[in-house]
């Protein structure tokens, strides 16, 4: 082949990042610009791209040419390939990506380097995976370099690259912002590696044109001519290399083209052949080389000192002549992922497994490895090679590697000999599945599990994973029939997974409102607790009794409020587990005790917060952002859900990606910011299939609405919130209830009272006869404005009566301004000063700008001249007022950056901003200027 050409181009062995020749790059302009308009100038900001299309295409091509532009404009490059082999072994990529940085994690801050070390296998002690302080270091490590020269990391075949590394790499693009960092990622396939989706722009590679396909043919050195080129741009498709390739053996062998003619195949099985064909030619003891070369994939220098001593030092000096692999010092790769894949899949089993156990035997110092490659060689069951996997999955889990652990411990299970034993570890790798989200992995391994043993301990386990999977693929049904199964089967046998099973079907039915739902939780809820002993540990106890709190919450948040209320109160100050306390809290939220919900949630996250354990804290962090939302502490809201946006990014979490939207959706809303509120209600929407969580889509509805409730559009406001009751009936049994008194308010504006009073009256009918305090009130609201002049002020009155209804600001003061305006219309002038003075104070301390202007204007018609506070902090963001409040307390920007998971340059680049707001120059005005703030705030009566 005289070297793989691809688009006219070659990558030449020895470069450092590949060479183009003189010659033109064919039909890729557009993509050339875009690519080396990323470097070139040199960027004084980040930037990030994710270049996608098949084999052929010319990705590698173009990443080189970017480099090579990038390193003669004096950035350093930073580059590294992914594996085939260590798609399986966690933040293998990383390190082969950072290692030309490893000198520079000396200057990490000790517990950032000891993440990093920690994740690329450097530590001398395993420690627990904690993925966002992996991220923060790897941010931090470029962030370093970059300060020195300006840094381009290069990722070709990422699709092969292993999840964690992803993931870090991802979080990493979503956080880089001022740093001199520009990511370039190439991956085969039309979608971008996992977790790239949201944080990189994309650059796709179509087909050449016909035209540009035969401007590429025509400047091959034999041109093929007449029906040999059409079928060479035919069969090719568009398909750069795969026309070079096809031209190529064309003109060795014209009559090649008449066999295509009446044979179509694929076009990888038509490159495939075309490559094992040559390999063929080469002397068997090439061919082993190659064929072991093919299994090793990436080669250190003792695995390439290895093949030379098999082989002899000659041995691929054929194979690289004709652009098969190329062979340096630091080892020999494929030209081409396709010739990789040709060689190995050409050759029988046996010869493979012969290269694997001949790679496994130097690879004794890495023992992941060699545990995967000992695998690759069996047909059949060995359970030497499974307790290595095992001891393989344990050590990825360890590293925070779910995905490869789960992948090693299901090779282990298939290579068990022993029937339970095979259940055990299909059961083990279901588990490590679960947290990657891929409900259909974790519901086959359930099946495999299912399939081979007949132990009852074993197969409900199984059943209990099944259910989850179920749950997860919006199967609800099938879901709750599974865990309800489960939990009534456990409960004479295994009580604590009864109930695990029946929490997991309660939180089912709260997020998909599945029919029948409530009332089969209740029953299984009922035998659960006569097969419950009495005789439990404390903590045990108190588990369940939680757990008990929960389900009920769960099922009946609106007529469970006062029995909860009730319920909650031994609890005040117990010494619970984590996860016990946060249940607690949740169950506190979903019933109404805000309050208690705000202190036991922040005590469970306070806790959450250790090394290794923020990758449980994202639900916790998502009821606590809406906790703080309801309590008027909207500033917190928006910082936590910040905090659980980057923890749903670096665990990929989509339903607490939605949560934390849907949060700040509904406070940029309340606070006029309409365009940002409309965007992040989308995204929520997007982070959901439709039917999967009724709970999200009525959020993220309520927020549309109150956005256009906001923007004055009335009729807009009320279509989104009529939503929330889809004939009648409530899109969602909890969610939709709190937005009543909102729609009745859009309703009265746009005209619809009497549909609004038939939906009222729907509402109040199925409603217990003692709600909640924040029930009521909303419902007064409601009713207040729905009502004719002869009942509203009853209404009205009956609402502001409960002192309880304080607990929730904002609503209060929609109340008292709803109100107001009523009682100003009927000329009760005094009256309503007092509802707008309090109502108007609490807008203008949680900076409710399009409420407080309603305030204001009903003042000024009552006679009362009133303005609308502008306080200097309500004009940062969340993560500015705490870069703020940090850097007046005497903290150093690195020292900000290590406590909030950020680049030092960010944090300069948010000082920075936020000074002309404030008044300032310098941070040692900082602590002055927030005094007189606050103190003028405290003076405007905030609480």
């Amino acid at each position: 082949m005289q070297g793989i050409d691809v688009m006219g181009s070659r990558l030449h062995p020895g470069s450092s990042h590949g060479r183009a020749h003189d010659g033109p790059i064919v039909g890729r302009s557009v993509e050339l610009a875009r690519l080396r308009g990323l470097v070139d100038p040199v960027p004084v900001s980040s930037r990030s791209l994710v270049l996608l299309g098949d084999a052929g295409m010319g990705k590698t091509i173009l990443l080189a040419d970017a480099a090579n532009r990038a390193a003669f404009g004096g950035m350093r490059i930073v580059s590294a390939t992914g594996r085939q082999s260590e798609a399986a072994l966690a933040f293998s990529s990383l390190q082969q990506l950072l290692r030309p940085l490893f000198d520079d994690l000396a200057a990490l801050p000790e517990h950032l380097r000891e993440a990093l070390a920690g994740a690329l296998g450097l530590a001398t002690q395993p420690r627990l995976p904690d993925r966002l302080l992996i991220g923060t270091a790897v941010l931090r490590l470029l962030a370093a370099a970059a300060e020195r020269t300006p840094l381009l990391l290069v990722c070709d075949d990422a699709h092969w690259f292993d999840r964690s590394s992803l993931a870090a790499l991802s979080f990493v693009c979503d956080r880089l912002l001022t740093e001199r960092v520009v990511v370039l990622v190439g991956a085969r396939g039309t979608l971008p590696p996992h977790g790239f989706d949201r944080v990189a722009a994309e650059l796709h590679l179509d087909p050449l044109s016909d035209h540009d396909a035969k401007e590429l043919l025509d400047e091959q050195p034999v041109v093929p001519r007449g029906r040999a080129r059409a079928e060479v741009l035919r069969q090719a498709e568009g398909n750069p290399m795969a026309l070079v390739e096809l031209a190529r053996v064309v003109a060795e062998d014209p009559g090649v083209v008449r066999r295509w003619a009446t044979e179509p195949i694929p076009i990888g099985g038509r490159l495939a052949q075309i490559i094992v064909d040559q390999v063929q030619t080469l002397s068997a003891k090439t061919q082993d080389a190659l064929l072991f070369a093919s299994v090793t994939d990436r080669s250190g220098p003792s695995v390439t000192r290895t093949c030379l001593e098999l082989f002899g030092p000659g041995a691929l000096a054929p194979a690289e002549q004709l652009g098969l692999v190329e062979l340096n010092r630091d080892g020999f790769r494929f030209t081409h992922p396709i010739i990789r894949s040709a060689v190995y899949h050409s050759a029988s089993f046996a010869r493979r497994a012969w290269a694997h156990n001949k790679l496994a035997g130097i690879l004794q110092d890495q023992p992941d490895r060699r545990a995967w490659h000992l695998a690759a060689a069996l047909l059949t069951p060995d359970d030497t090679v499974a307790a290595l996997l095992e001891e393989t999955a344990n050590e990825a889990r360890r590293r925070g590697g779910a995905v490869p652990a789960a992948l090693a411990m299901e090779r282990a299970a298939q290579l068990s000999r022993a029937p339970d034993e095979q259940a055990r570890r299909f059961i083990a790798a279901a588990s490590l599945a679960v947290s990657s989200g891929q409900s259909d992995w974790v519901e086959r391994l359930a099946t495999q599990a299912l399939a081979v043993t007949d132990e009852p301990r074993l197969r409900l386990a199984a059943r209990h994973a099944m259910g989850w999977a179920l749950a997860w693929t919006n199967r609800h049904a099938e879901a709750l029939s599974a865990l309800l199964s489960v939990a009534e089967d456990a409960a004479a046998t295994d009580p604590p997974m009864g109930w695990d099973a029946l929490s997991t079907a309660a939180t089912v039915v709260y997020q998909s409102d599945a029919p029948g739902g409530h009332e089969a939780v209740i029953r299984v809820l009922a035998v659960l607790e006569q097969q419950t002993t009495t005789d439990l540990a404390d903590d045990e106890a108190d588990r369940i009794d939680v757990i008990r709190l929960w389900i009920r919450s769960a099922i009946d948040p609106i007529g469970y409020a006062p029995e909860a209320a009730r319920l909650l109160g031994p609890f005040a100050g117990s010494d619970l587990d984590t996860a016990t306390q946060a249940g607690l809290g949740a169950a506190a939220w979903m019933v109404d005790e805000t309050e208690f919900a705000v202190r036991s949630l922040h005590s469970s996250l306070e806790r959450l917060r250790g090394p290794g354990l923020r990758g449980a804290s994202g639900a916790v962090m998502s009821v606590l952002a809406f906790a703080y939302l309801e309590r008027g502490r909207w500033d917190d809201a928006l910082a936590t859900a910040a905090e659980a946006m980057d923890l749903a990014i670096a665990h990929e979490m989509d339903i607490v990606a939605a949560s934390a939207h849907v949060t700040a959706a509904t406070v940029l809303a309340l606070r006029g910011e309409v365009g940002a509120a409309r965007a992040r209600a989308s995204a929520a929407l997007g982070n959901v299939r439709i039917g999967e969580s009724p709970a999200v889509q009525a959020r993220a509805r309520h927020a549309l609405g109150l956005a256009e409730l906001a923007d004055g559009d009335s009729l807009a406001a009320y279509s989104y919130l009529r939503g929330l009751f889809p004939d009648g009936r409530p899109l969602h049994f909890h969610v939709s209830y709190l937005g009543i008194a909102d729609l009745a308010l859009a309703a009265t504006r746009a005209g619809q009272r009497d549909e609004a009073r038939d939906i009222l009256a729907e509402v109040v009918a199925g409603l217990p006869k003692v709600p909640s305090p924040r029930v009521a009130q909303l419902v007064a609201r409601a009713s207040g404005l729905l009502a004719d002049d002869a009942s509203a002020d009853e209404h009205f009155t009956i609402g502001l009566a409960d002192p309880a209804g304080q607990r929730w600001p904002f609503e209060r003061a929609q109340l008292q301004l709803d109100y107001a305006e009523w009682l100003r219309r009927q000329r009760r002038i005094n009256e309503a000063k007092a509802q707008l003075l309090s109502a108007n104070e609490t807008f203008e301390w949680l900076s409710a700008e399009p409420w407080a202007r309603r305030a204001i204007a009903e003042l000024r018609a009552a006679g009362v001249p009133a303005g609308v506070g502008d306080s200097a902090l309500a004009k940062l963001t969340p993560q500015q007022v705490e870069i703020v409040q940090l850097a007046s307390e005497g903290l150093t920007n690195r020292q900000i950056a290590d406590r909030m998971f950020l680049s030092a340059r960010t944090v300069s680049s948010h000082l920075y901003r936020s000074y002309p707001k404030l008044g300032v120059t310098d941070r040692r005005q900082l602590r002055d200027a927030l005094e007189r703030i606050r103190a003028s705030e405290r003076e405007a009566g905030a609480p």
